[in-house]
């Protein structure tokens, strides 16, 4: 395993020892959280569907450091998260489904785990386990088109999508669960994460994995208009936000937002990458009219109000962390594609 930055170092200490559940552990986020907390010494128990159009890959836990329990399970299953979360000191929940354009093609799906299941692993855990720690995953997807920039977590929820709205709805019962139950639950809106690990052999998770791919593979990348501007994290940073909220008691019950100080136009991302690949082309095209009633246009995150909370703020720079995402892929392409 790599020599984590310091900046994560410090952040996986208080969970030496600790039992970490990761609901969607073998995807993307998931895998990158528990390698570290395995590595920092916590027992971590990753759950995770494998549904094939989902973002579990078992080749993000090839070479896991010791320390990761994998259960083949699904969020909708009530009897195995009734014993899942059993012991756990922390459950950092990220299973859901990410795509907005299949949320329209199957709603009903998207609500099963989007919304349904969040109702099933709050109850597992009201009953099984009232003392646990908890962050759920959100997304900027719930602001839907921004009436101002940058958004801020007191801007309207409008979703332009099915999975938006299940989405708010997860967080909603989050809240609701430690309003009523007191149940100690953390929502971070997570804005675009990208890294090693990521889905990039289709665009349901983003679309700067798709692009990723079809640079190194010698195809045009395709980028519909272009002028959008948009927001980063690195998977690390969000990783150091995730272990970080559960370690300040004044942050249950609370939302926060996560995103960067830079910000830039995806036709500029997608010349960016070619140039860190050193290969690839670009091609500027009209949106698809599927996609082009759920663009949200320009999107950038104020996140002020968890620094001023834990003193979060990212640490990787855009040009750093997609350099390390194309190396990454460049070396590990075959079991991603």
């Amino acid at each position: 395993m790599d020599a984590l930055p310091d900046f994560l170092r410090a952040a996986t200490q208080p969970f030496v020892g600790k039992r970490v559940l990761v609901t969607g552990g073998i995807g993307f986020i998931g895998s990158n959280l528990a390698r570290i907390l395995a590595q920092a010494g916590a027992h971590v128990t990753v759950v995770d569907s494998l549904i094939p159009e989902y973002g579990g890959n078992l080749a993000n836990l090839d070479d896991a450091p010791a320390g990761i329990t994998i259960n083949i399970a699904d969020v909708r299953d009530q009897f195995s998260l009734r014993y899942l979360v059993q012991g756990q000191d922390v459950l950092f929940n990220l299973a859901g489904q990410t795509s907005h354009l299949d949320s329209m093609r199957d709603p009903f799906t998207d609500l099963d785990i989007n919304a349904k299941a969040q109702l099933a692993i709050l109850e597992a855990c009201r009953h099984f386990n009232p003392g646990i720690e908890i962050v759920f995953a959100s997304t900027r997807q719930i602001y839907g088109k921004p009436q101002y920039l940058p958004v801020d977590e007191r801007h309207p929820i409008r979703p332009v999508d099915v999975n938006g709205v299940n989405k708010a709805a997860g967080e909603q019962f989050h809240q609701l669960y430690h309003d009523v139950y007191g149940l100690r639950t953390r929502v971070l809106r997570l804005t675009n994460t990208y890294g090693p690990r990521m889905r990039i052999k289709d665009a349901r998770q983003t679309f700067l994995g798709i692009w990723i791919k079809q640079i190194l593979t010698d195809i045009p990348v395709e980028v519909w208009e272009g002028n959008q501007l948009r927001d980063f994290n690195y998977v690390d940073d969000v990783v150091a936000a995730l272990l970080n909220v559960t370690q300040h008691p004044d942050t249950t019950g609370a939302i926060f937002n996560l995103g960067s100080t830079e910000k830039i136009s995806l036709l500029d991302l997608a010349h960016r990458l070619v140039e860190i690949a050193g290969q690839g082309t670009v091609a500027i095209k009209s949106f698809p009219a599927e996609r082009k009633k759920i663009d949200i246009g320009d999107y950038y995150s104020d996140f002020r109000k968890i620094e001023a909370a834990i003193g979060w703020r990212p640490q990787v720079a855009l040009s750093e962390g997609l350099c390390a995402t194309v190396d990454y892929f460049r070396r590990h392409l075959d079991r991603y594609t």
